[in-house]
């Protein structure tokens, strides 16, 4: 019999009225002891047969009303629920439930909050090369355009503001297609030592212009199943913020780990590091870090977005630790080949 139950309610208030009645007749004799032990049964079935009615015609009537109500709103298949046993699986299951629609809030407010972040980036992103545009368009119009020392300088600023939005708008459609399914990676055995050393050998150039170092720390051949197109966009982008964003004649390294069924790949550097309060949020569109990754720089903001969803889709987790003034470390895994 389940604790709380209708009987059970019924069955602790004929046993309460009934030792009630014994301590009366003890008090108050009347009738033999025969009269009295039927006496308190006769008190002792009529109170527990009325609390058991009572009970189940005005509580567990509505307890059940409550329960299917809650189990509906659960399952979706209110008329398949059982009828509650007692007030202790409804409490459980009402617990439940509200739980459920308090991280159903959490959720809402997170991703509100996420939609109006995006928006208000999204059109500041847009807003800043479109005016840089219409000021370089408007200048021509207004007789740059014959000035020869003007028109072309003017015409080639619009076309860089102009493959900014571009960018912004590609990595937008690539992110998009990642996250619903349109674009599927094509994951393949492939090298990995040989991938890392053509993505170094095409930054070398920005580097050197920084004194900047990037070393393929990768001894021997390592094969994993991925994406090579994919994955080149990952290293790509970590290389490039590494040399971008890193301090001249600094330093870059890419280094792998054998952690059983997968390979875990580093890619570290020695740079100015960034705050633990920014770390949480890194891989979020358009997220920026201080002044120093200010919009003016030309990047898209979607970087490490795209790295995070092309990382994941291919079955791997993506982190970041760092140390302000020692440096910044991502580290990703990837299945082995």
């Amino acid at each position: 019999m389940t604790p709380r139950s209708p009987r059970a309610i019924a069955l602790l208030a004929a046993l309460f009225t009934a030792l009630a009645s014994v301590a009366v007749l003890r008090v108050f004799p009347g009738e033999g002891e025969a009269g009295q032990v039927a006496v308190v049964v006769a008190v002792m079935i009529a109170a527990g047969g009325s609390t058991w009615w009572l009970v189940q015609r005005y509580v567990q009537a509505r307890v059940d009303l409550i329960h299917r109500t809650v189990h509906e709103a659960r399952t979706g298949r209110g008329h398949q629920a059982k009828p509650a046993a007692g007030l202790q699986e409804v409490d459980t299951e009402v617990a439940a439930w509200a739980e459920e629609k308090r991280k159903e809030l959490v959720d809402l407010r997170e991703r509100e909050r996420f939609r109006r972040e995006f928006i208000g980036n999204l059109a500041h992103e847009l807003r800043t090369p479109a005016f840089s545009i219409q000021g370089y368009i408007l200048t021509l119009l207004e007789g740059g355009l014959e000035d020869p020392k003007v028109n072309r300088v003017f015409l080639q600023r619009a076309s860089d503001g102009t493959d900014r939005m571009i960018r912004i708008i590609e990595d937008l459609d690539v992110i998009s297609n990642l996250e619903s399914g349109v674009v599927t990676v094509q994951a393949k055995r492939m090298e990995l030592k040989a991938l890392v050393d053509e993505m170094i050998d095409g930054l070398r150039p920005k580097a050197q212009l920084r004194k900047y170092h990037l070393h393929n720390a990768i001894g021997d051949e390592v094969w994993v199943h991925a994406d090579r197109d994919r994955l080149a966009q990952v290293f790509q982008n970590l290389l490039a913020n590494a040399v971008h964003y890193g301090r001249e004649g600094g330093n870059c390294t890419v280094q792998v780990f054998d952690i059983g069924k997968e390979v875990l790949v580093e890619v570290a550097d020695d740079g100015p590091g960034i705050a633990s309060e920014h770390l949480p949020r890194l891989f979020e569109r358009f997220y920026r870090v201080g002044k120093s990754r200010a919009r003016n720089e030309g990047g898209s903001g979607l970087g490490l977005a795209i790295v995070k969803h092309i990382v994941e889709a291919q079955g791997g987790t993506i982190a970041v630790k760092s140390t302000e003034g020692e440096g910044t470390t991502f580290s990703f895994t990837l299945p082995k080949a």
